[in-house]
């Protein structure tokens, strides 16, 4: 009894914290009950539709791009399946990155430092893809999916790569596609591209970038707690195709126009050229080629760092078009618009003669004829034909430079010609204003003779001295060169058909480009041109060597060579005086001086190749290299 006693106020005590203690625990287990009756029976579909908002996002599904076609319909850029590797650099631990980055180069068999940089450079936000690789090998792209949480953050994507067919060939023209930068996609985004895109670099892929796209598509897909994708669970849209190009260039005279080019740049050493051949009736752009060129299969390869930057270093310049993108001056192939000015203005008719001798003096200034002799007697026929400087330095002179310049703006030079290329520049054609505004100073009486035969301030492209050629060809109209005849929809429908483009319509008497229609035929005639009368094709044209640069150490300055020519629709029994061309022709050799104009055997081998013409007419002693100036 006394046992009890002593111990019942302990035993109390203890009771009555088991109590206590017991009643928590039923409120809180309680509480936690009717919390989870809240969230998964009174709010669970609430609750199920945020978790699955958390793994399920919406993706953009990417349009076919269209494709290209020759003006014959022969595919020269078509789609194929490729593997590409990209990272998602939310999804990549900073604590594992390098370890993934040096694992993942490993595999891909590429430099850590270049996958860092593609991560670093990331256009768009750390949830945003970003292109690692392209046209990874199958095998290859199989590990790096089944390496799964070796390497987080890196997934592999089925791409469409853009194939070639030429490459090289047709590159200048083509062009390229290259991933979008941090720049470009500010303005972008707005109009559908993601930060991994790939677009239009340069070329036609660059000009009709908005039609060859297409539309993307959306599609809502599930994705694990890594990033991964699980399932696509919905097409929200269906991706429309881009539309396809038909481009006015024949793929035979463009093998035609390289193969003579390249036999040139071979045969003497030279560093760049330009060919290009132009139907004068419609502006359309048949073949166009520039040298030296690149092969875009390596872009749409993915370019390595180092091949980009060998191309970049380069001091010919290949990743430039220079039928479009670079000024030369013309020489004497500009003498065509002295000699349409003087007619057209009447300072002189096609029977005036002028005095030619070895040279021409201005103040205490002699300007010297090309031969150092000069031809006597000259009228226009035999002026052109001959090209004499003395000649033209005359109508230059009677001309003015202001007038000059205005016959030099009637043939297209000093503008674009807006040919659907990216980057034309424009040429210079030297007024009293241009200098003024440039060099604040008027222009002096030898600078206006230079003009006339075109040296000194004169700078024009490739595809604006062709142009020029053209509309005396065709009796004077100036067309907008084209290189895309046609653009189709994806469901087979032309959506913009070939329609030719006024430039505009010269301001001259149809008689004054006969005559100078006549006299380019005369420097046929004549032999300046050498044995091109003896083609069993008729031809009309104009050479040019035009110097430029630094002296030599005999005083003598580098030059360039140009010829320009066009046949008559019959080309074995057409006339020049009508205006029916449908080939003019253009080659400019950069930095030739050769013996002979080599400009003109460029065209010349073109001419027999395009013609089908058996018996080989090129001057191969004319192609000694050396600085043999003769200014014509």
């Amino acid at each position: 009894m006394s046992t009890l006693m002593d111990g019942g106020p302990v035993e109390a005590r203890r009771l009555s914290r088991f109590l206590v203690f017991a009643l928590i625990v039923v409120v809180g287990v309680g509480a936690l009950t009717a919390r989870l009756f809240y969230l998964q029976v009174s709010n669970g579909r609430q609750y199920a539709t945020l978790s699955t908002r958390n793994r399920t996002v919406l993706e953009p599904i990417p349009a076919p791009r269209g494709v290209i076609y020759d003006r014959n319909g022969r595919a020269l850029v078509s789609n194929v399946a490729t593997f590409a590797v990209k990272i998602r650099p939310a999804d990549l631990p900073n604590q594992v990155r390098d370890e993934v980055v040096v694992r993942l180069a490993s595999m891909i068999k590429m430099d850590p430092s270049g996958i860092n940089a593609s991560i670093d450079a990331n256009p768009g936000s750390a949830f945003d893809l970003v292109r690692i690789a392209q046209d990874v090998d199958e095998s290859t792209a199989r590990l790096i999916s089944e390496a799964g949480d070796a390497l987080p953050g890196v997934e592999v994507a089925v791409e469409a790569r853009r194939q070639y067919a030429d490459g090289p060939l047709m590159s200048q023209i083509l062009g390229y596609t290259g991933p979008v930068s941090a720049e470009q996609l500010p303005k972008l985004r707005d109009r559908g591209y993601q930060p991994d895109d790939l677009l239009g670099k340069a070329g036609v892929e660059s000009t009709y970038e908005a039609e060859l796209r297409g539309t993307y598509g959306q599609e809502s897909v599930e994705r694990d707690a890594t990033g991964r994708r699980t399932q696509v669970l919905q097409t929200v849209r269906q991706a429309d195709p881009g539309a396809s190009l038909t481009l006015t260039v024949d793929t035979q005279a463009q093998k035609d126009a390289q193969k003579a080019l390249r036999w040139a740049m071979d045969k003497i050493g030279l560093k760049r050229g330009v060919v290009i051949a132009m139907n004068p009736q419609t502006g359309e752009v048949l073949a166009m080629v520039s040298l030296p060129t690149y092969d875009n299969n390596l872009f749409a390869r993915g370019i390595s760092n180092a091949d980009f930057a060998s191309l970049l270093k380069d001091p010919d310049k290949p990743l430039l078009n220079h039928a479009t993108q670079d000024n030369y001056p013309p020489g004497s192939t500009y003498k065509l618009v002295a000699g349409t000015g003087a007619l057209a203005d009447r300072k002189i008719t096609d029977q005036t003669r002028l005095i030619t001798k070895g040279y021409l003096t201005l103040g205490s200034t002699r300007f010297y004829e090309w031969n150092r002799r000069g031809w006597g007697p000259c009228d226009i026929y035999c002026g052109f034909g001959h090209s004499s400087d003395t000649f033209f330095f005359q109508l230059a002179g009677k001309l003015g430079i202001d007038r000059l310049g205005y016959w030099a703006e009637e043939y297209g030079f000093g503008s674009p010609t807006g040919i659907d290329l990216p980057g034309e520049v424009s040429g210079i054609v030297p007024t009293n204003a241009w200098k003024q505004e440039v060099l604040g100073a008027p222009v002096f009486g030898g600078e206006t003779y230079q003009a006339g035969i075109g040296q000194g301030y004169d700078v024009v492209t490739p595809i604006q001295l062709i142009n020029a050629y053209t509309a005396l060809a065709n009796g004077g109209t100036l067309y907008e060169p084209q290189i895309v005849r046609e653009v189709i929809g994806a469901d087979g429908t032309v959506i913009r058909p070939f329609e030719p483009k006024v430039l505009q319509e010269m301001d001259v008497n149809s008689s004054v480009l006969r005559t100078m229609r006549n006299a380019a035929r005369n420097t046929v005639l004549l032999r300046h041109t050498y044995n091109l009368v003896d083609l069993p094709i008729k031809v009309a044209g104009k050479s040019g060597t035009a110097e430029f640069g630094k002296r030599d150490k005999k005083g003598r300055l580098p030059y360039h060579s140009w010829f320009v020519g066009f046949v008559p629709k019959d080309p074995k029994n057409g006339s020049f005086d009508k205006p029916d061309s449908e080939l003019v022709v253009l080659a400019f050799a950069y930095d030739s001086r050769t013996k002979g104009n080599v400009a003109t055997e460029i065209v010349k081998y073109f001419l027999q190749l395009h013609y089908g013409i058996k018996k080989d007419y090129r001057n191969f002693d004319l192609l000694e290299r050396g600085n043999f100036y003769q200014g014509n």
